[in-house]
């Protein structure tokens, strides 16, 4: 009996560092998300829904700017660290110094040329004097992201993990305190504090990991002696591995920065005004996605932890490790995917109007439910398949993705207007996961059961719909109460039937080897 509760030490010790990484960040996560949603609620009552509109049409200059100078740098500082932890304080610095240079030479050229980006490029001219604040804000996320990527890569997820909490804590205090002094002096509040507000926790982000590197770095691992490197020595290793990801990265956010582009003007070729094209953005990229990516915590997490994981099980030629993660993921994003297009089917039209106020929130949330389980799922297996390597092919398959959902946004939102946009992301998510699947079903023997995975999450589901509308069609004890408690009561009783039925399905699977 004993015996069969052993495992081996090195093994338990990296499951419970990944389990515990994926708890705090998840943690971290879901804090920040939380904290998220009152702000976006926040700003949706105050800049209006034309006014998110306008400020999600800056993200794509952002996007892009740090898919150059950081995302792709963090990502490639955080697997050379895992895979040379000896050498890991010399390759940060060459990472950061790098990224930094990158991110000032983005900065000016944003503010040299703001005026012919807003009217050229976003076609929104009043996008113009809200550069300036995107491009400051651009070398502290270099800073933060280099910082994290050493973090991660040295498995100590402690500050990038706070870091997320304070940058939200700190941009939606400054905001409210910002407001607050406008309100008092008769101030008309514009789109501009929602652009302080993002740049405001970029510096508190950057200031917060500088401090903690300063008086909290990571500990080198017991047994292990630390080996100074020069630039020269760890540059050509780490940009060997940054640029493909930069490349991929730029190509991808330019991809997706014209999807961004595009949809409030189609839109207006659809048939709706300036002001109803922005609302409807707005709605869509301000309100409903922030809803449908919410569960995405706990694989953005995952997905982080897991590829300096992989890359490292890849070294070590582990390729069972590898197949397990896979195996975990599916699992775990079909799961809560499942569960989550439960939950938005039955219950988007009431956060729409409980928490926005605003009915076409809902209509959306119900729509871009079935992306659940793929958005999951597209997260995980792609850090997976770029800590494997294979940066180029998930570049193709991502870039194969974003030419179908354009497709949808450049031909059928004139048509059918945003509803065309809505079935698109649908298809090309389906599709990229479906890729990311059979790339790694031929790199890696890892367990998949389309029953245990699919068709019984599936059937629970509905059994727990069934349960619950059988417990609610005589009285409702939540009835009176405000409709966001209420419908939040209702969601909380519907995912504690769903995951007691898991509960009871597992362990009854577990029984069933033993008594044959």
């Amino acid at each position: 009996m004993n015996g069969s509760l052993k495992f081996p030490q090195k093994l338990s010790e990296r499951k419970y560092a990944l389990l515990t990484g994926t708890l705090l960040l998840t943690s971290s996560g879901l804090i920040t998300r939380v904290l998220g949603f009152f702000y976006r609620i926040f700003l949706s009552r105050t800049i209006g829904a034309e006014g998110l509109g306008v400020f999600n049409l800056l993200h794509p200059v952002f996007g892009v700017c740090f898919a150059l100078c950081a995302g792709s740098i963090q990502t490639a500082i955080s697997q050379s660290v895992a895979a040379n932890v000896r050498k890991g304080r010399s390759i940060f610095r060459t990472g950061l110094i790098i990224s930094l240079a990158i991110s000032t030479v983005l900065a000016y050229v944003i503010i040299q040329f703001k005026s012919f980006i807003a009217v050229n490029i976003l076609m929104e001219p009043r996008c113009e004097g809200l550069l300036t604040f995107i491009a400051v804000s651009v070398p502290c996320a270099a800073i933060h992201a280099c910082i994290n990527g050493y973090y991660y890569g040295m498995q100590r997820p402690k500050v990038p993990a706070s870091a997320q909490v304070a940058e939200q804590a700190i941009r939606i205090g400054a905001v409210f305190l910002i407001a607050d002094i406008m309100i008092e002096s008769g101030i008309e509040i514009t789109v501009h504090l929602a652009v302080m507000g993002h740049l405001i926790g970029e510096i508190a982000s950057s200031l917060y990991t500088v401090v903690a590197h300063r008086f909290f770095p990571p500990k080198i691992p017991h047994g292990i002696t630390e080996t100074a490197a020069s630039f020269r020595e760890t540059a050509p290793d780490l940009m060997h591995l940054a640029l493909p990801l930069m490349g991929n990265r730029l190509v991808l956010n330019i991809l997706a920065s014209t999807e961004a582009i595009l949809i409030p003007s189609r839109l207006k070729m659809s048939g709706l005004s300036d002001s109803g094209a922005f609302s409807v953005y707005g709605v869509l990229t301000g309100m409903a996605l922030p809803f449908i990516l919410f569960p995405s915590t706990i694989f953005n997490s995952l997905a982080v932890l897991l590829l300096p994981t992989v890359a490292k099980a890849q070294s070590e030629g582990n390729e069972r490790r590898i197949g397990a993660a896979i195996s975990m993921s599916l699992r775990y994003c079909l799961y809560v995917g499942i569960l989550c297009i439960g939950i938005f089917t039955l219950f988007g039209n009431d956060l729409g109007v409980s928490v926005f106020k605003d009915k076409t929130a809902g209509t959306y949330m119900t729509i871009l439910a079935w992306l659940c389980p793929f958005l999951y799922l597209v997260t995980t297996l792609g850090s997976i398949l770029n800590g494997l390597g294979r940066t180029s092919v998930t570049f193709i398959q991502n870039t194969v993705a974003l030419m179908v959902r354009l497709s949808f946004v450049f031909f059928g939102i004139p048509r059918f207007g945003i509803l065309a946009y809505l079935v698109g992301a649908l298809i090309s998510e389906v599709l990229l996961a479906l890729m990311y699947v059979l790339t790694l079903r031929k790199k890696v023997d890892f367990v998949w059961n389309a029953w245990d995975m699919v068709v019984k999450p599936a059937f629970l589901m509905i059994l727990s719909i069934g349960i619950y509308f059988a417990v609610f069609s005589s009285a409702d004890p939540f009835q009176g109460m405000p409709l966001f408690i209420k419908t939040a009561l209702h969601i909380a009783v519907l995912s504690g039937i769903y995951l007691v039925l898991l509960a009871f399905a597992h362990i009854f699977k577990r029984e069933k080897p033993e008594q044959n």
